[in-house]
């Protein structure tokens, strides 16, 4: 995938690490904007968009989570992919932060060509949903999930913002209903890499997506948990080109 063209937002109040991967960047071919602070950040996303942000955690205004937040909120943005960047050991930020809808995270200090690899792999999959045929919609149980633009909507109307793992967790799910899919599957196909034990790495995601479709009975009555095995999908799953 090349990165001609693609566009990268940054913020992070350390103007040497600013300077180093706008620079670092740049020269890989990436458009790189960036801001020290979160109401720089909020501007620049609303005067042009991005194809991926990079928030850092500590800010001196608000913290990332805040922005990260805001950004499944964007009415234009919900859905560009986010590497979040933290200079805590403490794995609770991590989770908060894959849970508020982030795709990624890298703590500091970090290298510049490890972030880059993280940038790429994030396109490539932004770039994988985006090639489905045109306007192929996916039905199952009471929800629609438009596999172009990303956009799941429940019977009665309501829309729900996926993040990047959570449309390639659910994507997945919906290419192999009533199949059981084990925690090593689901773990390559939405992450690639381990980024904490694999175990909880899926499990938390798939927690976070049951939120997502309402799916909170005690057992789940639409993700179930095959004990000591993985997840299934227990729904059909209809194919059609357009709503």
């Amino acid at each position: 995938m090349s990165s001609v063209n693609k566009s990268i937002l940054l913020v992070d109040d350390d103007q040497e690490i600013r300077e180093l991967l706008d620079a670092y960047l740049s020269r890989a071919g990436f458009q790189v904007r960036t801001t020290p602070d979160g109401a720089g950040f909020r501007q620049a996303l609303n005067e042009g968009p991005s194809d991926l942000v990079i928030l850092d955690v500590m800010l001196p205004d608000e913290d990332g989570f805040s922005l990260c937040r805001w950004v499944r909120q964007h009415p234009r943005q919900a859905h560009v992919p986010i590497i979040m960047l933290t200079a805590s050991s403490d794995e609770a930020d991590r989770v908060i932060g894959l849970e508020l809808g982030a795709d990624d995270y890298l703590g500091k200090p970090f290298s510049p060509r490890e972030l880059q690899a993280r940038i790429k792999a994030l396109l490539r999959r932004a770039q994988f949903g985006q090639e489905r045929s045109g306007g192929e919609v996916l039905a199952f149980d009471e929800w629609r999930l438009d596999m172009v633009s990303h956009r799941l909507f429940h019977a009665d109307g309501e829309e729900v913002i996926l993040s990047g793992a959570d449309f390639a967790l659910l994507k997945l799910f919906l290419d192999h209903p009533q199949e059981i899919l084990d925690r090593d599957t689901i773990g390559n196909a939405t992450r690639g890499r381990e980024l904490m034990p694999l175990d909880r790495i899926v499990d938390m995601a798939v927690s976070r997506l049951r939120q997502r479709l309402r799916d909170t009975d005690k057992p789940p009555r639409l993700i179930r948990t095959v004990r000591g095995s993985g997840y299934q999908l227990a729904a059909s799953v209809v194919a059609s080109n357009g709503h």
